[in-house]
C-alpha cells in the first residue's frame, strides 16, 4: 500500500509541476471519453476468517459441528488460505491475486475557469482474484470455501484538479457497482456430500480510490489509479449431505445435515491499474 501511495503521489508531482501563473485551458478534461484499465486485483483478507456453521437448519451459523461424543469436529482449526493437505499441520497458502482489466466511458466538465474538473463515468470489469476459507476436521480432512468476482458493472463519479497547463488531472472517484461473485468447494471428505447454494449470485457492493492522468496528445491519456471495491456476500453456502457417510457422522448427528459457509459477509479487494482513455 505504500508503494501506490508512493507512486500516486509522485504522479501528482510531476502533474502539479507546470507554472501555476499559466492561464488553465478549459478545452482539456471537458467532454466525453472512452477508456481502458488493466492491472492487479488483490484480495482484502482478514486473518480471523474460518467457515461457519448451522447445524440445526435454523439459518443461523453458531453451531459447532459436534461428533458422537460431543467433541468439536473441527477443533484442529481454520485458516484464510487454501489448503495444502488434510491436515491442519499441512499448512494453507495464500488467496490467489489476479488480473483486472475493464472498458469505461465517462463524461467530464470544467468547472468555470478553475482547475476543478467534475465527471461520471460507467465501467465493466472482468477478475480473477479469489478468496479461500478453510476448515479443518479431526477426520482428519481439509474443507476450503473459495470466492472470486467474476465480472462486475460500475457507476462512479469522480472530481479533481487539472492544475497548471491543464495536462495533468488528479482526481478521487467513488460509486456503486453491481457484481457476479463465483463460489466453489473444496475438500478431502470423500464421503459426505457437499451442494453449493447461490454459487453464483450478482450482488452490490460499493469502491472508491483515486488516481492520476497525463493528456500526451490532444486526445489520448494514461494514468493510474487505485480503487477499493467492497461487494456484500452473505448469500451463498455449501450444503452437507450424508453421502455414504453412517448416521453417526458430525455433519447428520443433529439435523440430518449441516450448512457452512465462510464468517466473511463482504467480498473485498483491492485493485492497482494502468490506464488509458480517448477524449472526443
Amino acid at each position: 500500500m505504500k508503494k501506490i501511495i508512493s507512486i500516486i503521489s509522485a504522479s501528482v508531482g510531476f502533474i502539479s509541476a507546470p507554472a501555476v501563473a499559466q492561464e488553465v485551458p478549459t478545452d482539456t478534461y471537458d467532454g466525453f471519453y472512452i477508456g481502458a484499465a488493466l492491472g492487479g486485483d488483490f484480495v482484502d483478507d482478514a486473518r480471523d476468517d474460518r467457515l461457519v456453521f448451522d447445524t440445526d437448519g435454523n439459518g443461523a451459523f453458531n453451531d459447532n459441528v459436534r461428533t458422537a461424543t460431543g467433541a468439536n469436529a473441527f477443533s484442529p482449526g481454520f485458516c484464510a488460505g487454501d489448503a495444502n493437505g488434510a491436515r491442519f499441520t499441512d499448512g494453507c497458502g495464500d488467496d490467489e491475486a489476479g488480473l483486472g482489466y475493464s472498458v469505461r466511458l465517462g463524461y467530464d466538465q470544467r468547472i468555470g475557469n478553475s482547475p476543478l474538473v467534475a465527471g461520471f463515468l460507467v465501467e465493466g470489469e472482468m477478475s480473477n482474484a479469489t478468496d479461500y476459507t478453510t476448515g479443518f476436521s479431526t477426520t482428519p480432512a481439509s474443507y476450503t470455501f473459495a470466492r472470486e468476482l467474476d465480472k462486475s458493472i460500475a457507476l462512479r463519479g469522480r472530481i479533481g484538479a487539472s492544475p497548471g497547463d491543464g495536462r495533468g488531472l488528479i482526481y478521487a472517484t467513488g460509486g456503486f457497482a453491481y457484481g457476479q461473485i463465483d463460489h466453489e468447494f473444496f475438500t478431502t471428505n470423500g464421503v459426505n456430500t457437499f451442494e453449493v447454494v447461490d454459487g453464483d449470485k450478482w450482488q452490490f457492493g460499493a469502491q472508491f480510490g483515486g488516481g492520476a492522468e497525463v493528456m500526451v496528445t490532444s486526445g489520448v491519456t494514461f494514468g493510474i489509479e487505485y480503487l477499493y471495491s467492497s461487494y456484500d456476500d452473505d448469500d451463498a453456502y455449501v450444503a452437507v449431505g450424508q453421502g455414504s457417510a453412517p448416521a453417526t457422522n458430525p455433519f447428520v448427528l443433529r439435523n440430518g445435515g449441516t450448512d457452512l459457509k465462510t464468517n466473511a459477509g463482504d467480498f473485498d479487494k483491492h485493485s492497482v491499474r494502468a490506464t488509458i482513455g480517448y477524449r472526443f
